[in-house]
């Protein structure tokens, strides 16, 4: 790694619809957070027609045993109706006169020496869209006076109302107000389109730049590095998840962290990364052959994937079922996995047992936005022992994508040693239909995954993320080879 030219992060290669996203974006940036439609349709998802919705942001706190504070983490539903993103605010909503105040903290000069400034009141109100900014030592007394007067005061958590509700004669809600907001987070606006379609260019040119370095590169951190130097490079600091880059059999850990391993003596790696923009999150995964080629076993698990992925996301329009695109991925897998031997029998009988699930664990794709799993409580559906369907679907389960929904489509296939024969091969609904001695050729494998962010639109989708894949990625890697 110590010969590498880091000036890379920089590059940018013409590409017209690259270059049309980024006019997109920069429409977009110059506007304020649309907060206030936020806090209208939230309002609309409670189904009520008065009340005060109160949210706490992200206090001011340090390390246990330790005067450095974490970095910055923005609570999502507080940001998602102010936008604001800085330590110890609080924001009001009044459904019945529709007022949205932002709660900020007075910043005396002494703290600005040490720690910088946040806005104050009259240059926060330029930069959010409410209809007030006060400063949040007036809110104990705005609270007192609202809640003698409103009949339900609206909460995310029970221990986040505020101090001496209680005593009022206000009734504290707190179960209604997360399920509708996810309801208002799942379909996005113009604005988080454009955030997540920002994020999803950043992570795509890490991701690339990760290919046309990977014969360079000599252990999974150095990976990790690269990726988080590029995305860091275009103004991209956070990362929406911890960066996965797992060789070998550390591919079949689907949250592997470790970043540890060298990659010389494995097949391929899986690297899920990606960043956050303004809050916004991407979810990208591509599998990369850390020769430049596959093996002939690798070739063929990454084929049948990348089928599982291309199918799906060619379904994806509004009114389709998210849970039935998992049971087709489901039903590719078995038929691949079927015709490399690995698995035996009747593909039928297969499909009830839900042996799928020992290859194909978790879901095929999630929300994303201000999460990179966006509101956990709104989920599009279930892996698991029930991946082939064999039990039905919850009516959570079973939700139709709608348009301006952004879902990842990420199938995978996995080798995990342990898991098979902890749960599979010593369990004879399933070790009956597997073939043990051709599976033992695939352990050193891992696993495959590729993940795509996909915008559903009026009549169909737009895959927001333009990572290479398939002969793009192969012919990007081998590149480097030639200028050797």
């Amino acid at each position: 790694m110590a010969d590498l030219d880091f000036s890379f992060i920089l590059d940018d290669e013409f590409d017209a619809v690259a270059i049309s996203k980024r006019e997109d974006y920069e429409v977009w940036k110059t506007r304020k957070y649309p907060a206030k439609e936020h806090a209208r349709k939230v309002a609309q998802k409670l189904g009520v027609q008065d009340g005060l919705i109160y949210l706490p942001g992200q206090p001011s706190q340090n390390y246990e045993d330790s005067d450095q504070p974490p970095p910055l983490r923005q609570r999502r539903y507080f940001f998602y109706l102010t936008g604001a993103n800085f330590h110890d605010c609080f924001v009001t909503y009044e459904i019945r006169t529709d007022v949205l105040i932002l709660w900020i903290p007075y910043v005396e000069p002494r703290q600005v020496l040490w720690f910088g400034s946040t806005p104050d009141t009259a240059r926060a109100k330029q930069l959010y869209d409410v209809d007030e900014v006060r400063y949040s030592s007036q809110l104990p007394k705005f609270l007192e006076s609202r809640l003698t007067s409103t009949n339900t005061l609206y909460v995310l958590h029970e221990d986040q109302a505020p101090p001496g509700a209680r005593q009022t004669r206000a009734k504290v809600n707190h179960w209604m107000l997360q399920p509708a907001m996810d309801r208002a987070r799942c379909i996005k606006d113009e604005y988080e389109i454009a955030m997540i379609r920002q994020a999803n260019d950043v992570s795509s040119a890490a991701h690339r730049k990760v290919a046309e370095m990977l014969l360079c590169l000599s252990n999974e951190r150095e990976i990790e590095a690269v990726f988080q130097a590029v995305c860091t490079a275009r103004g991209a600091r956070s990362q929406a998840y911890p960066v996965i880059a797992g060789s070998g059999v550390n591919a079949s850990t689907l949250h592997y962290e470790d970043n540890d391993q060298p990659l010389a003596g494995k097949e391929l790696v899986v690297v899920d990364a990606g960043c956050e923009w303004r809050c916004y999150a991407s979810d990208i995964t591509r599998t990369l052959p850390i020769k430049g080629r596959f093996s002939t076993k690798a070739a063929a698990v990454y084929n049948l994937v990348q089928t599982m992925q291309e199918e799906c996301i060619r379904a994806i329009k509004p009114g389709v079922q998210f849970y039935k695109l998992h049971l087709h991925a489901a039903a590719v897998g078995t038929v691949g996995l079927l015709k490399l031997g690995i698995l035996k029998g009747d593909v039928a009988e297969i499909s009830r047992a839900g042996t799928i699930s020992a290859f194909f664990p978790h879901g095929l794709g999630h929300h994303v936005g201000l999460e990179v799993h966006d509101m956990s409580a709104a989920a599009m559906e279930q892996g698991g022992d029930d991946a082939a369907g064999s039990r039905a679907k919850s009516m959570r389960e079973r939700q139709l994508l709608e348009p301006n929904m952004i879902v990842t489509v990420e199938p995978g296939i996995y080798f995990c040693r342990e898991y098979i024969e902890g749960y599979f091969l010593n369990n004879s609904t399933h070790a009956r239909f597997i073939n043990k001695e051709v599976l033992e050729g695939y352990y050193s494998v891992g696993g495959v995954r590729i993940e795509d962010d996909i915008l559903v639109t009026e009549d169909g989708y737009e895959n927001l993320t333009s990572a290479p894949k398939g002969e793009e990625m192969f012919d990007i890697i081998n590149a480097q080879r030639g200028r050797k």
